[in-house]
C-alpha cells in the first residue's frame, strides 16, 4: 500500500528535522507511520501539537549547558518546564502523549492518569506526616522528581478541594527540582476547578500552568475516536472467542498504544480497579464490575473517568443473581448520564438478558438504553 501524501508530508519535516537537530525523530516517523497504515486521520491539529513534542524531546536530549562562576559549575537546564494540551474529547490528546511517552530518550520516565496520580500524591503525603514531617508535600515532590524527570498525566481534572489546595504548590515544586511535566485535559488551565469551593486557593496553579507550560489547544472538528467507532458493532452476541477477537481489534485500534495499566479509583476510602486502562479508554469483565459490592458512587466514579467502556461476558439475569443485576443496571444509569460509549459482548440480546424474576420488567429501560447506546452517534 503506497503511504498517503498527508504520510509522506510528515515523513518529510521529520527529514528536514533530522538534518537540522541532533534529535533521532522517530516520535514524528510512528505518527506518518499512523497515517500511512489509516490508523489515523490526517489533522492540522495534531500535527501542530506533535510539533511541540518534538520541541520537546529535543529540548530534553540536549546536553545540559554550564555556566562556570569563580568558584563551581552551574548546570542550567534548558527543557521546556511542561506542555499542557487540551482540547474536547476524542481529539488525539492521550494518544499524542503517549506515542510522546514511548518515544521519549528521558531514562527516568513516569505515565499516570492524573486522578490516580493525585491519589497516590495523598498516600505519600499521609506516609510523611506519620514520620512527623510538617510540610508533607516538599518530601513527596522530591520524591516524584527523583523518579522522574518526565512526568506524563493524563486527563488533568480537578473535583476535590484537598487536590486544588496541593496541587499548585507540589507543581511548583517537582519543576523546581528538574522534572518537565506534560499533561493533558479536557479543558482550558482557566476552567479548571470552575465554581469549585474555595476556588481562590486553586488560583496560584492556573497562574504557574500559564507561567511554565506551553499551553496548546488541539482545536479539531473530528472526534478521533468517534470516528473509529462510527461503523463498529458495539454490542457482540454470544459472548464467545469470536466476540473476544472483535473485542481484541476495537482495543488494539482504540488505544493504539502498548501502555496500558491497571486503573485504580478511590471512592469513599475503597478501592475501584478496571483492570485495563489506556487512553481513556477502560476494558473489564462484567464481573469485575457487578460482582463486586459496589454502588452508584463507585459507577458514577467510573463513568466520569473513562470515555469508552468495554464489558465482557455479561451473563443471563435472573433471580439467581439479582445483585449483579441491580449493579449492572446502576452502572448503565451512570454510563448513560455520562454519554461513556460502552462496549460489551453478552448472552444474550439486550431485550432478553433478563427475562424472568423481580426486576425483570424494570430491566426494559435498560434493555432500551443498551440498544440507544449501540448508535454510533448516540455519544454525541
Amino acid at each position: 500500500m503506497q503511504p498517503s501524501r498527508a504520510a509522506c508530508n510528515v515523513r518529510i519535516i521529520a527529514v528536514a528535522m533530522r538534518e537540522n537537530s541532533n534529535i533521532n525523530n522517530k516520535l514524528l516517523c510512528a505518527f506518518a507511520d499512523k497515517i500511512a497504515n489509516n490508523d489515523l486521520q490526517e489533522d492540522r491539529g495534531q500535527r501542530d501539537a506533535l510539533k511541540i513534542l518534538v520541541e520537546l524531546e529535543e529540548s530534553l536530549s540536549a546536553p545540559a549547558k554550564k555556566h562556570t562562576g569563580f568558584f563551581r559549575s552551574k548546570k542550567i537546564i534548558s527543557a521546556i518546564p511542561g506542555v499542557y494540551l487540551w482540547g474536547g474529547v476524542g481529539r488525539g490528546k492521550s494518544m499524542l502523549m503517549d506515542m510522546f511517552f514511548a518515544h521519549s530518550s528521558v531514562e527516568k520516565k513516569m505515565r499516570w492518569h492524573f486522578l490516580e496520580f493525585m491519589q497516590h500524591v495523598h498516600v505519600r503525603m499521609n506516609a510523611a506526616r506519620k514520620q512527623g514531617v510538617s510540610d508533607a508535600v516538599k518530601p513527596v515532590a522530591k520524591e516524584v522528581a527523583k523518579g522522574a524527570k518526565l512526568l506524563c498525566l493524563d486527563e488533568c481534572q480537578i473535583d476535590d478541594i484537598t487536590d486544588a489546595i496541593i496541587v499548585g504548590r507540589l507543581f511548583e515544586l517537582v519543576i523546581k527540582h528538574g522534572t518537565v511535566v506534560v499533561t493533558t485535559s479536557n479543558r482550558p488551565p482557566d476552567d479548571l476547578y470552575k465554581h469549585g469551593i474555595n476556588r481562590h486557593l486553586f488560583l496560584p496553579f492556573i497562574d504557574l500552568i500559564h507561567a511554565k507550560f506551553r499551553v496548546f489547544e488541539i482545536a479539531s472538528g473530528l472526534d478521533h475516536r468517534q470516528n473509529r467507532l462510527s461503523r463498529e458493532t458495539s454490542y457482540f452476541v454470544p459472548a464467545n472467542p469470536e466476540a473476544a477477537r472483535h473485542i481484541d481489534e476495537i482495543w488494539n485500534r482504540l488505544t493504539m498504544s502498548h501502555i496500558n495499566q491497571q486503573h485504580v479509583l478511590v471512592v469513599n476510602g475503597r478501592e475501584v480497579r478496571l483492570r485495563q486502562f489506556c487512553n481513556g479508554v477502560a476494558r473489564v469483565e462484567f464481573w469485575d464490575l457487578c460482582g463486586q459490592a459496589y454502588g452508584p458512587a463507585d459507577f458514577l466514579a467510573i463513568s466520569n473517568s473513562v470515555r469508552v467502556l468495554i464489558i465482557e461476558n455479561i451473563p443471563l439475569l435472573s433471580r439467581s443473581n439479582y445483585n449483579e443485576a441491580k449493579r449492572f443496571v446502576m452502572l448503565i444509569d451512570a454510563l448513560y448520564e455520562a454519554k461513556v460509549r460502552l462496549i460489551a459482548s453478552a448472552a444474550a440480546e439486550p431485550e432478553r438478558l433478563y427475562i424472568e424474576g423481580t426486576g425483570s420488567f424494570e430491566f426494559e429501560r435498560t434493555a432500551s438504553r443498551l440498544h440507544e447506546m449501540q448508535s454510533g452517534d448516540w455519544s454525541e
